[in-house]
């Protein structure tokens, strides 16, 4: 076996093995070319004689040998904050006092010693990779040399390596394994090493509910991406660092899935990993240097330059794409502009790069346990679709990332089980706002900042017939003239900011999830109080053609979801009117509404977009093309890839806290002491509340479906 990946992997290169001489030789003349181009067409910079050109090549060789990694002792942080941009620029400075010592060369200024430098860096790094004719190779080989200064004492027990793909939902995979897309994990799943089964998330599919359950074991009162406390006046933001280091606190409890000799790297929680890079809880919280985590990538200039170049090509690639979409009025679509293109690359190809690194560097190390979360997908099928090309490319660029790391795990001194998972999906739709003309933040206002529009009792013809029933009982319950409108004044400022809360209403949207706070109260409002305080709220929004159902606390009867043609009861089950509401949300609908009603700091008013099950679309209350955050077509449902080998997990799988159960069993059954008290995962069970006694809200007289227990 060993021969065999010898000869394959030797069939890739152009120089192969034992040719590290000529390899290096090579480099030098194509640095030393580039320095004779340079020389030509950079205004001052002057080499004089033509051999002076190899003279440089090598000089630059040397301080990006020898210089580099001892500059990054003392800038890593400049590094890790500029990526890298900061450290040539200090490279740069020593090149140009560096070249200023070689007979007959001249450079007017050290901006010229970065050019120079960075050119030359960007050449023979590219010179260099191409020598094997894939990347992979070279990744390959970069793993080698690690493996040989890292390599420590084999230990005979199996670690965890789990690569999440953010926002990969079940049946995309499933098309893409089809299609050839993904072929590194097809060829797992034709081989028969690995299984793939979905699992479901929770109301609030968004990452950070997710990743707290998965990489905690907790997401208890996490009810959207972004949500409002009352009791603390705090807007909580789960990629905010405080908010994410906040989040953790009050989550963790020091045995979190990555606490034995673990790794977190690109996540927002650090799931108690001691080794943390790129992961948003800890950020500029660390002990020691600032970075320290990106170490081994940014001493390697090569890496700094491959990772820049690569930023810049993805940038140029969304361009492209943006303006494909433009020209072929691909719809929906959403604006691609401002400094979106920088956000991409930094999501596809630098955070990439240093995840992949980090994850390189722990197996090398033998580390037990260790959690990536690869977000490029994620990134781009917000803007671009779920399943558009240019996002497709991007999937195919991590499944081959995912190739490089199980490669390079047969060189780590323990075995690795390698797992791929998601933490939510996606769902694809014209936004609200797109379809609608106007965005729920501004219906909101427009229901409670203006003057009431006439009750029902003062409606006629088809205004006053064409109401749904849930709006014809919301309107009863104030009679005319006994309403408190509200200060036609009050506007709602971006639902962003925090100072929004001191405005007395507070609208925030979770892609089609949206939230309504009424902030100067205390508790929670009840269905019949927000009724009466703002009469035409309730109505206008059941009434919505965008609007899927709504989640309401009344005064005697518990919670209610409200949808235009009926009302489900979450306590018992109890379904009045001609539709429930949640009938096309999916089975587990029911129990993942309930779960979040018990949330402490649920909003006033859940409101959940459309859903249509025809075409599976939704409308995000965000500029998000693919969104998830709510219920709705495919963003619920996640995968769990795993090795055969391991134990087959109790389905259904119902909740990331699930999945964290599962993930936990396995390292206590690969031999991992600190898990013993791991249980086998089993599926997420609702205990049904006593029934309590009716609501006295005036429903008309129609059906009672009976309850279903999910």
């Amino acid at each position: 076996m060993t021969r065999f990946r010898r000869l394959r992997s030797g069939g890739r290169r152009l120089l192969r093995g034992g040719r590290t001489a000529t390899r290096l030789i090579l480099v030098w003349l194509v640095g030393a070319g580039s320095v004779g181009a340079l020389s030509l067409g950079l205004p001052g910079f002057d080499i004089g004689r033509p051999t002076n050109a190899v003279v440089v090549s090598v000089v630059l060789s040397v301080i990006n040998a020898v210089v580099w990694p001892f500059l990054m002792r003392f800038a890593l942080a400049v590094s890790v904050l500029t990526m890298g941009v900061g450290a040539f620029v200090l490279n740069g400075l020593v090149v140009y006092y560096g070249l200023r010592e070689i007979p007959d060369v001249r450079l007017p200024g050290a901006p010229t010693g970065v050019l120079v430098a960075l050119a030359v860096s960007a050449v023979t790094g590219l010179t260099s990779s191409l020598i094997g004719v894939d990347e992979d190779e070279f990744f390959h080989r970069r793993a080698r040399r690690r493996a040989r200064r890292r390599l420590g004492r084999p230990n005979s027990i199996p670690g965890l390596v789990m690569v999440q793909i953010d926002g990969l939902g079940h049946e995309v995979l499933q098309r893409a394994i089809r299609d050839g897309d993904v072929p590194t994990l097809a060829r797992w799943l034709s081989n028969g090493t690995h299984r793939l089964i979905p699992w479901t998330t929770d109301w609030s599919s968004q990452t950070g509910a997710s990743q707290a359950g998965i990489l905690h074991g907790s997401n208890r009162d996490m009810p959207a991406f972004r949500w409002y406390e009352k009791d603390h006046g705090r807007l909580m933001v789960s990629n905010r660092p405080a908010d994410a280091a906040e989040i953790e606190r009050r989550h963790s409890d020091g045995r979190g899935l990555l606490h034995t000799d673990g790794a977190s790297r690109g996540n927002l929680f650090t799931g108690d990993a001691e080794h943390k890079s790129v992961t948003l809880s800890s950020a500029g919280r660390r002990k020691g240097r600032l970075g320290a985590g990106y170490q081994g990538y940014f001493a390697n200039p090569y890496n700094a330059v491959r990772t820049l170049t690569g930023a810049l090509f993805d940038v140029v690639r969304e361009l492209i794409a943006a303006t494909t979409q433009r020209q072929r009025d691909v719809r929906p679509r959403v604006p691609r502009g401002g400094i979106y293109p920088l956000v991409r690359a930094l999501a596809t190809v630098v955070t990439r790069d240093l995840v992949v690194e980090g994850v390189l560097d722990d197996m090398m190390a033998g580390r037990t346990v260790v959690y990536a979360d690869l977000t490029g997908y994620d990134e781009v099928a917000h803007h671009s679709g779920i399943e558009r090309y240019d996002t497709l490319a991007v999937l195919r660029s991590i499944d081959q990332q995912i190739g490089r790391l199980d490669r390079a795990a047969e060189l780590a001194p323990r075995p690795y089980r390698l797992v791929v998972l998601s933490d939510h999906g996606q769902s694809q739709g014209a936004t609200f706002a797109q379809r609608y003309g106007v965005t729920l933040e501004q219906i909101v206002q427009a229901s409670c900042g203006q003057q009431p529009r006439a009750t029902e009792d003062n409606l006629t013809g088809p205004e006053a017939s064409n109401l749904g029933f849930a709006a014809r009982a919301l309107r009863r319950l104030v009679p005319a003239g006994e309403h408190k409108p509200a200060n036609p004044g009050e506007r709602v400022r971006s639902a962003e900011e925090e100072a929004a809360a001191r405005e007395g209403v507070l609208v925030l949207g979770s892609g089609n999830l949206g939230l309504v706070y009424f902030t100067e109260q205390t508790e929670r409002m009840t269905l019949e109080a927000i009724q009466t305080t703002y009469p035409d709220l309730l109505p206008t929004l059941v009434e919505h053609p965008g609007v899927g159902f709504l989640l309401l606390k009344t005064e005697e009867r518990g919670s209610v979801v409200l949808g235009r043609h009926g009302a489900h009861y979450l306590e018992t089950g109890e379904v009045v009117g001609d539709v429930d509401p949640l009938a096309s949300f999916g089975p587990y609908a029911p129990a993942q509404v309930r779960r979040t009603d018990s949330y402490p700091h649920v909003a006033d008013v859940m409101i959940n977009s459309l859903h249509d099950p025809q075409t599976d679309e939704v409308a995000a209350f965000e500029p998000l093309v693919g969104s998830h955050g709510g219920l709705g077509g495919p963003q619920t449902t996640a995968f769990l890839l795993y090795p055969v080998g391991l134990p087959t997990p109790v389905e259904p799988l119902v909740g990331p806290e699930e999945v964290h159960k599962v993930l936990r069993a396995w390292l206590a059954w690969l031999g991992h002491d600190s898990y013993a008290d791991a249980v086998a995962a089993t599926a997420a069970v609702e205990e049904p509340a006593p029934p309590v006694a009716a609501l006295d809200l005036p429903f008309d007289s129609v059906t009672t479906g009976e309850a279903e227990l999910y």
